[in-house]
């Protein structure tokens, strides 16, 4: 018989969620690609990433984190934010602001899928034009100027996100 008769095809709703093998729930653990998710969406899902969700849209960059394009984003925390004294962030989030938002957030983003694997110790340059200085060093970890990534690759379908202790400033802001 010809090909692809043979099969009827699962109805639509009764495929299951893939799960992990006798937990029952979706896996998470650092490293595990998340399918079908952009780095927009994969940012927005993370608890650990409400603030920088709430910067990256109020800074206009929605659309860039869901485009085509591979990208690398050292991802502040909101413990990272909090670090930041309460009425900057607030300010950075104000309309009137967001020039220099724009500024910040796109610091924080790389050209291309970079994993942690392949970080070196150097500089690298930032979609806002700036230089990030990258220090690699098997006994403290990876150093992105003077913050430490806490999670590195969490995988997207357009780049990758490293979750970082710090939220690192262009040197000329």
């Amino acid at each position: 018989p010809p090909e692809g008769t043979g099969t009827p095809p699962t109805p639509p709703g009764t495929e299951k969620p893939p799960t992990s093998p006798g937990t029952g729930k979706p896996s998470t653990e650092p490293g595990a690609a998340t399918p079908g998710k952009n780095l927009l969406a994969l940012a927005e899902g993370n608890s650990q990433f409400t603030m920088l969700t709430k910067a990256l849209k109020a800074a206009g960059l929605t659309e860039t984190l869901q485009g085509k394009d591979n990208l690398t984003i050292f991802a502040p925390t909101d413990a990272a934010f909090a670090k930041l004294p309460a009425d900057a962030v607030r300010d950075l989030l104000k309309p009137e602001n967001k020039e220099v938002l724009v500024k910040l957030m796109t610091y924080h983003v790389v050209r291309g899928q970079v994993l942690s694997a392949d970080l070196k110790s150097g500089e690298v340059k930032s979609l806002e034009g700036g230089a990030i200085n990258v220090k690699v060093d098997p006994a403290t970890g990876v150093m992105v100027n003077d913050a430490k990534v806490v999670q590195a690759d969490i995988k997207g379908t357009n780049g990758v996100i490293h979750a970082i202790d710090q939220v690192i400033l262009p040197p000329d802001l």
